[in-house]
């Protein structure tokens, strides 16, 4: 139960990052966070303990001497900002770019159909860097081969490039997704393929 995903807000409210139920619990008991309740409003450590013991809940956090209720949504006290990262290069930002769609043939795929495919292939040097890769179906990836796309004969849609930062692409979000996390998430594009990739 400690290492449960909590969603984390700034000061308005705007998702930020995830963390664990155990950092929540640093943050809040330090003054840094507070839980947000059902009806938005906020809790710090003490009267979230409080709240705790007066609700039935298998979501908890047993101590020798209390039960705390585990805070699924936290707000940063001070914090205004978002975290301001570069896109990941990852799968699903490549994805994102990309539209779902096979950058020879253009034809939409779901992201199971897809592969990433390295427009000068690694065997002649080419490298896992954004304006490198593009998804590619199987066939295109196939007929393709260890070729670039002039010695395959192939046309490429539009040159891949590294995509503007999205504030969202960075926060990874597990296949849990929980119902207190709606209101707030309900603008962002959720995944499971938000592995980093190494150049």
């Amino acid at each position: 139960m400690l290492t449960a995903p909590v969603l984390v807000l700034n000061r308005y409210f705007v998702p930020v990052t995830i963390t664990s139920v155990k950092r929540a619990f640093v943050l809040m008991y330090s003054g840094v966070a507070k839980a947000v309740g059902s009806g938005y409003e906020t809790f710090d450590f003490e009267s979230w303990s409080q709240i705790s013991a007066m609700k039935g809940s298998e979501d908890v956090i047993r101590t020798v001497n209390a039960v705390i209720l585990t805070p699924r949504v936290i707000v940063l006290v001070r914090y205004e900002g978002v975290i301001r990262k570069e896109a990941k290069f990852n799968r699903i930002n490549i994805f994102r770019r990309d539209g779902g769609s096979c950058q020879y043939c253009a034809r939409k795929f779901s992201r199971s159909e897809l592969t990433i495919d390295h427009v000068i292939p690694r065997s002649q040097g080419g490298r896992s860097v954004w304006d490198n890769v593009v998804c590619c179906c199987v066939d295109c990836n196939r007929k393709k081969g260890g070729r670039t796309p002039e010695q395959a004969r192939m046309k490429l849609k539009k040159r891949p490039k590294k995509p503007l930062w999205d504030p969202f692409s960075n926060i990874y979000i597990k296949a849990v997704m929980y119902k207190e996390w709606e209101p707030f998430l309900n603008f962002v594009d959720i995944s499971y393929w938000n592995v980093e990739l190494e150049e």
